[in-house]
């Protein structure tokens, strides 16, 4: 047992502060982590959690409170990000860490748990598994890890759940050792929530040192009581297969139906149908919203690729659904209806961020400054439309679902999208070719519109694009980049909800908005 054992004792009952600011933020910076540390202290924390070994270094000088050492990594060939390497184990404990936590989640890794486990161990340290199932747990518990922690949680995949996991925290206790309670503690009142489901401690971060994080939820809170905390959206999501229509209220999902988008779009029967879906409803909702395949200009829908849907030209779509759901409505491009989903509520928190969705087709949208773009014609983030090489050919007919299917015909394969990334895993040649070329042309066009936008983050979506196969080799091939040309890519977390919950909030705005410019007269 490492001689440092009585940390464990020590530990029970206790806060740990995870002093890890924003990443680049004004805050990032050692002397800041190093009084967060020193506040902590003071406040009555236990223990510390510090990312990077310069910094453990320095927080270890500066203040006598134990040290919980993490290092961040983001690897093109894995989703594992803390401390990856045996290396980064040993940079840990050299510069004072007492306690060293690795990912324990059962993913594609480039060392093994156990030999990690090891390496911790063997340099004196306390190990701490950041783990996301039971099943995980268990393992981690077997292998002999001093503390089992939650962290990790709600961020495997899938979008992220609005509060901690409690439940987890009860498994990892039922396993018996040290638990740690990490991962959406907010508030006093859900620390001790944790406790009460059995945690050892809670390690509680965003809500103490993130200052950026802190002010965007009092910032919501502030917009959400002046447009209306009650105010409901029926948001609709039309797409060329499935239409979802959801209540929304404060980018939460209340209700929900789908249904196969109907034959006939923008007839009276087609109109007709999307109205039943809504029919149990009635008053129950202050404005509609709809997320569209397509371009919307001026309340006007029209086709931007036909094969996906075909719409007739200028179809009168936004007086069409108010007078239909009697209330004020609204329309966008589904893209960018998920581009702002994100921006507001998942992966995309950045001032300056893109949405990219590779799915049948290739979507996009672009918020620039906070502000969400449409451009005069309603075409802005309409990546799949660009032309490359061939210059009569799109993006979307070449990297897209249905542009790799053709692709694959072309070569006498007759194979839908689930058959070539098949193909792909089994390492058959033409498949893996074929899935390279059409990572290829997107990393193309990604790092024109970085050198075109330049945003903080690229945010990457849709049923092809969240695939670890499509997702690992379209960020190794951006590597290739120098690094002030290459995009930062995150894995979009709101899945197919982006798009519902993005228009419902951009509706409510502009209805408070309508409502105000009313009263004002």
């Amino acid at each position: 047992m490492p001689h440092n054992a009585q940390f464990l004792t020590d530990l029970q009952g206790g806060l740990i502060v995870s002093c890890q600011p924003v990443d680049d933020g004004p805050l990032d910076t050692i002397p800041a982590i190093v009084a967060f540390a020193q506040a902590a202290r003071n406040g009555g924390a236990r223990a510390l959690r510090i990312e990077g070994a310069d910094n453990v270094a320095a927080v270890a000088r500066a203040c006598d409170l134990p040290i919980i050492g993490i290092i961040k990594r983001d690897l093109p060939d894995s989703a594992v990000r803390i401390t990856p390497f045996i290396d980064d184990v040993k940079a840990l404990a050299a510069a004072g860490a007492t306690v060293i936590a690795v990912d324990g989640t059962d993913r594609v890794r480039p060392v093994p748990v156990a030999d990690l486990l090891a390496a911790i161990h063997a340099a004196g340290a306390l190990a701490m598994a950041d783990l996301a199932t039971e099943a995980e747990a268990r393992i981690a518990s077997r292998l002999g890890f001093d503390i089992l922690g939650t962290t990790m949680s709600g961020y495997t995949g899938g979008p992220v759940p609005a509060g901690p996991d409690l439940d987890f925290v009860a498994a990892c206790r039922r396993l018996g050792g040290v638990v740690v309670a990490e991962g959406r503690y907010n508030t006093p009142a859900a620390a001790a929530s944790a406790i009460s489901a059995g945690a050892s401690a809670v390690c509680v971060g965003s809500a103490i040192t993130r200052t950026e994080h802190v002010t965007e939820w009092f910032r919501i809170a502030v917009d959400e009581a002046v447009s209306g905390s009650k105010a409901t959206v029926l948001a609709l999501d039309v797409g060329g297969t499935k239409t979802l229509a959801a209540l929304v209220r404060n980018g939460k999902i209340l209700e929900r139906q789908t249904i196969k988008t109907p034959q006939g779009v923008g007839t009276d029967a087609w109109f007709s149908t999307i109205g039943l879906l809504a029919s149990n409803w009635r008053g129950r909702y202050d404005a509609v919203g709809a997320a569209v395949t397509g371009v919307v200009q001026d309340g006007h829908w029209s086709a931007l690729n036909p094969r996906t849907l075909a719409i007739p030209e200028r179809t009168p779509l936004v007086q069409r659904l108010t007078t239909l759901f009697d209330a004020p409505a609204i329309a966008l491009n589904d893209a960018q209806a998920a581009a702002w989903g994100e921006y507001r509520h998942g992966a995309g928190r950045a001032r300056d961020m893109v949405f990219v969705t590779v799915s049948s087709g290739i979507g996009g949208g672009i918020v620039l400054q906070g502000r969400l773009l449409q451009g005069a014609n309603g075409l802005a983030g309409s990546l799949g439309q660009i032309r490359g090489a061939p210059a009569s050919e799109r993006l979307e007919a070449r990297a897209s679902g249905f542009g790799m299917v053709a692709s694959a015909a072309a070569l006498g394969h007759a194979a839908t999208t689930h058959e070539i990334f098949a193909g792909v895993e089994n390492g058959l040649p033409w498949a893996v070719a074929l899935l390279d070329e059409a990572v290829g042309d997107l990393a193309v066009a990604l790092g024109d519109m970085q050198r075109l936008i330049d945003p903080q983050v690229v945010v990457l979506g849709g049923g092809i694009g969240m695939l670890p196969q499509f997702r690992d080799r379209l960020v190794a091939r951006l590597l290739l980049e120098p690094s002030h040309l290459r995009p930062t890519i995150r894995p979009a977390v709101l899945g197919a909800d982006a798009g519902i919950i993005g228009v419902a909030d951009v509706s409510m705005a502009r209805a408070h908005a309508a409502a105000e410019r009313h009263s004002s007269f």
